[in-house]
């Protein structure tokens, strides 16, 4: 019995349409070899995890000697010295004050945490949360998803959230464009707050840069002008950078393109290079609301995931990789934009370092072209192009390669996107 077949009778996989019939036996880099010998280009990360490249040799090292000494012990239960280290580590890079980590194994489990740090700091009950964003696949977070693809089938969820219009500007909620909108869908924060909330919101949650909602990308001003509302009302500013986090666009945390604090902000995915692991940072006076039973994990904080952490962030550093992102994404958008200019099919290239979306229409009246966009995502696997699919129309190509690949790769990319959608149409 082969791999896929094992697939279908012993994994449940029926949550998703289909698996990519590719049997991945190793991979390198930005690089995935799978089980015939064929080699792949990734340009997906495993969905944006393995941003210092796959098996990167000084983070695969680090965790190795970590297992040799120690490979769990319940950091909530006893101390370790790995946890002590990377939570010192990330206070020294996040933004403004955060210095306080709890260790999780996911980003759904991050988030659930500072769901409940925010209750528990500000004695408030409720969230507002955007149209279309997405936090994860626990009843808590999907009840901050504004995304009805993802939530389906499985409420009635937590009571006491609102959702207020993303800075989707290619589909601007009020028919307005950038920057003569002046920013309304963050002037209309306080609305949300008069109209659909009960006066008890503890936080604002938001994704930095929206993954899962289509690489959407807010204007410079906007986290600002929402930080003005929030503060006249007493709200905490919790920031999801679960997808945009290290270096993934083009700074370490996307915060940091917007010249704002946040009071809560998470981490996974990009964080260990691999390993399961996440984090919710805060202000110390936030974390420290939490008291004895109120929250834990028992596989948080593993040495071995912590111990990859931290070898996943100096090379980060080290290396400047978000630097080189910033301006390899530059240039692979630039590539992009020529390759819309081609063809009616693309709507909207945007994105900020190597997180790239390119929303695919049908018309002019922006019609998503969802059938189209999984018949692009097949064409580049058949030239050997590993890609995502996203939006909450499932019409926009994820671009979020590893931030390891080659300026000659993406290029190479860019031009197998072009004959792809030249044999499409």
């Amino acid at each position: 019995m082969n791999t896929e077949e094992k697939y279908k009778n012993y994994v449940n996989t029926s949550f998703v349409k289909a698996i990519e019939p590719v049997v991945v036996t190793n991979a390198s880099g930005s690089k995935v070899t799978s089980e015939d010998g064929r080699v792949y280009t990734d340009l997906y990360s495993g969905i944006s995890v393995v941003n210092a490249g796959h098996c990167n040799p000084e983070v695969a090292q680090a965790a190795k000697a970590q297992i040799d000494k120690l490979i769990h012990c319940g950091t909530y239960v006893y101390y370790s010295p790995t946890a002590a280290d990377f939570a010192e580590k990330l206070a020294e890079v996040a933004p403004g004050r955060l210095q306080k980590t709890f260790f999780g194994n996911g980003g759904a489990e991050a988030n659930e945490c500072g769901m409940r740090m925010a209750k528990q700091y500000t004695k408030k009950q409720e969230f507002i949360a955007l149209h279309g964003s997405f936090h994860g696949r626990s009843l808590a977070t999907l009840s901050i998803t504004g995304n009805k693809g993802r939530k389906k089938g499985g409420g009635p969820y937590i009571p006491g959230v609102a959702f207020n219009p993303a800075p989707y500007c290619y589909r601007c909620a009020f028919n307005l464009s950038y920057p003569s909108c002046d920013l309304y869908c963050a002037e209309y924060l306080e609305r949300t707050i008069q109209y659909d909330t009960s006066d008890n919101v503890a936080a604002f949650v938001a994704e930095t840069i929206m993954g899962e909602g289509g690489i959407i990308v807010p204007p410079k001003e906007f986290f600002k002008e929402i930080k003005k509302i929030l503060d006249q009302y007493g709200i905490l500013l919790f920031l999801d950078e679960v997808q945009a986090g290290f270096g993934r666009s083009g700074k370490l945390f996307a915060i940091e393109h917007y010249d704002v604090e946040p009071d809560i902000m998470t981490m996974a995915k990009g964080i260990a290079a691999g390993f399961p692991l996440s984090a919710c940072i805060a202000r110390p006076e936030i974390a420290d609301s939490f008291r004895p039973g109120d929250h834990l994990s028992t596989f948080g904080g593993n040495p071995v995931s912590c111990a990859a952490g931290i070898a996943n962030l100096n090379y980060m550093l080290r290396e400047k990789l978000p630097e080189k992102a910033m301006e390899k994404g530059r240039i692979f958008m630039e590539e992009l934009k020529e390759i819309q200019k081609t063809t009616s099919l693309i709507g909207d290239v945007r994105g900020s370092g190597l997180m790239i979306g390119v929303e695919l229409v049908r018309d002019k009246r922006k019609t998503p072209a969802a059938e189209e966009a999984a018949k692009i995502k097949t064409l580049m696997r058949e030239k050997g192009f590993l890609i995502g699919l996203g939006g909450t129309f499932a019409n926009v190509l994820r671009l979020q390669p590893p931030l390891v690949i080659s300026s000659e790769e993406l290029s190479s990319a860019a031009k197998a996107l072009s004959e792809c959608f030249r044999e499409l149409t």
